[in-house]
């Protein structure tokens, strides 16, 4: 056997690439992209026309930004159907980005979340680009099916590759930020329903508990002082019964004021406020913590809030004859641990309590992690992000 001869090098010394034939399967794949872009890229640009001047038109009515929202969801449509494309004949691996996030807060919201989708918008662009560019490379490609035919792999190759460069560039995901916008937005979305199930309890509670109490003190006052004069023994029995009734308005008050922001985790830090409430708990709860600072107040408030409700399940559902709580910090996360000796078993199913707890660590990059194996012991582990407290200028 007799060794080839060297491949000829260029001036710059790196080596030519090797000749592939004419009808290879990938030059063919390449040759019917670039035949095709000019109906493609001319459809898309219609309609992104079309969508653009419908939108600007009637921007001025009740129509105009609804219609743009929803020309927005076809463009997307339209790059899907363009990154399929471009992994069937350009051989491009590219993935989808995400779906955009699931409103159900009235159509406003709904509209404004279709308008400034990233991805519809780079679609857009893409459609304008494309279009003179498609139709160029349809002129290219033509007259070098019969006039230039050597060098047809060469120009069908270096003609995709430009095509290949616009789709990993405008129709990729934007690596994990999109992803992230995404997740940012489903999750607001739970603490703004969170946040209005609170206010729903808070006025459910002051309505039932002491507001309905303060009203029937101010009637018992009323009729303690019409009988002042009349009966006095029977309006002093009435005021000091109306005396109990303020200090159990008053009790209330401090109840459903712990339960918004409890004082004493303001002032003393989450160890202290722990070791509160697990003085309260019905089952024996030793509490550990080990801190060496405070973290950032929001980040006390929930890991205090978890840990309530936590020990509510212990309390309510556990059978458990003790508890622990452990809190400590490792690297740039805060974890708190919720053990109990009870009958486990418990569930994060969907619509169940610990679902709904976790759903609320999630809006915060935060995770719940649940052991219960059937006949306990249940260990359940909350982790939340550290954001210090000292960088907001305070101090521990």
């Amino acid at each position: 056997m007799t060794a080839s001869p060297p491949s000829p090098a260029p001036a710059d010394g790196l080596p030519l690439p090797p000749p592939r034939a004419a009808l290879s399967a990938q030059t063919c794949r390449e040759v019917v992209h670039l035949l095709t872009n000019p109906v493609v890229d001319s459809l898309a640009f219609l309609y992104v026309v079309t969508l653009l001047w419908s939108g600007a038109f009637l921007s001025v009515t009740t129509v105009g930004l609804p219609l743009l929202a929803v020309g927005l969801i076809g463009a997307r449509q339209i790059g899907k159907f363009e990154r399929a494309r471009a992994r069937l004949l350009l051989r491009v691996r590219i993935d989808e980005p995400s779906p955009l996030p699931d409103t159900r807060r009235g159509p406003l919201q709904w509209v404004w979340t279709r308008l400034k989708d990233p991805v519809g918008w780079r679609q857009i662009l893409y459609s304008f680009v494309r279009f003179p560019w498609g139709w160029l490379t349809f002129c290219v490609t033509l007259p070098s099916l019969v006039v230039a035919w050597p060098v047809l792999p060469w120009v069908a190759r270096g003609l995709t590759n430009v095509d290949r460069l616009m789709v990993r560039t405008l129709l990729a995901p934007s690596d994990e930020l999109e992803r992230r916008v995404a997740e940012l937005e489903s999750d607001r979305g739970a603490v703004v329903d969170t946040a209005a199930a609170d206010l729903r309890r808070i006025e459910r509670d002051l309505h039932d508990g002491a507001q309905a109490r303060l009203v029937a003190l101010a009637m018992d006052l009323g009729l303690a002082k019409e009988k002042l004069l009349e009966d006095p023994e029977a309006a002093a029995k009435m005021v000091d019964e109306a005396h109990g009734e303020v200090k159990l308005a008053l009790q209330e008050l401090r109840d459903l004021a712990r339960g918004i922001h409890p004082a004493i985790l303001t002032d003393r830090g989450l160890g202290p406020a722990l070791s509160a409430l697990a003085a309260r708990c019905t089952v024996p709860v030793t509490v550990t913590t080990d801190l060496t600072h405070r973290p950032a107040p929001a980040i006390e408030g929930i890991a205090y809030f978890t840990t309530s409700e936590l020990l509510q399940n212990v309390s309510k559902h556990s059978g458990a004859r003790g508890a622990g709580v452990e809190v400590w910090r490792s690297d740039q996360r805060l974890l708190v641990q919720v053990r109990d000796d009870g009958e486990g078993g418990a569930t994060a199913e969907p619509g169940s309590g610990l679902a709904g707890l976790a759903e609320r660590l999630d809006s915060v990059d935060g995770l719940l992690v649940l052991d219960s194996p059937t006949g306990g012991p249940t260990t359940i582990t909350a982790e939340l992000p550290w954001w210090d407290q000292r960088d907001q200028g305070a101090t521990a």
